[in-house]
């Protein structure tokens, strides 16, 4: 699995060279916890999934909709107080014109605003999902491999 993490080191500036696009991060639910005292990482999915959305950015409503979706997602896991915390915290601090790097486009140059995607920035994102999904199901392959 190792192995993986240095290739992922190795090949995504590779990556990031050949686009303005800089590859998929993530810090999971930011400066916010990624679940319950109880089960720690509870909704870490949800922010995961919204920081896909912020990464590849777009108009403002997209962003509206990847709120929303995290506002749901975290509802959805049983906790719908901490769901409508959580879009307020983003509401407020996920702007494109924050200087962060968890603002709305933050995988692409500062500053971008809100922004729709033009089809050869769109092939860009596709390109670097397809490669992310590539790795983890070899990263999944193997790990299943080595649980036999």
């Amino acid at each position: 699995m190792k192995i993986y993490f240095l290739l992922l080191l190795v090949i995504t500036p590779a990556i990031a060279q050949a686009t303005d696009l800089k590859p998929f991060t993530t810090d999971g639910c930011s400066a916010f916890p990624d679940g319950t005292l109880e089960q720690k990482s509870l909704w870490i999915e949800c922010c995961i999934r919204h920081d896909l959305a912020y990464w590849q950015g777009g108009t403002y409503a997209q962003r509206l909709d990847a709120d929303n979706a995290l506002k749901h997602c975290v509802a959805q896991v049983g906790e719908p107080e901490i769901a409508q915390l959580m879009l307020a915290g983003v509401r407020v601090g996920g702007s494109p014109y924050y200087p962060t790097p968890y603002r709305w486009g933050y995988g692409w140059p500062y500053p971008r605003g809100y922004k729709a995607l033009s089809q050869e920035e769109q092939g860009e994102v596709q390109q670097q999902l397809d490669y992310f999904r590539l790795l983890i199901q070899r990263l999944s392959e193997d790990l299943n491999f080595f649980n036999e």
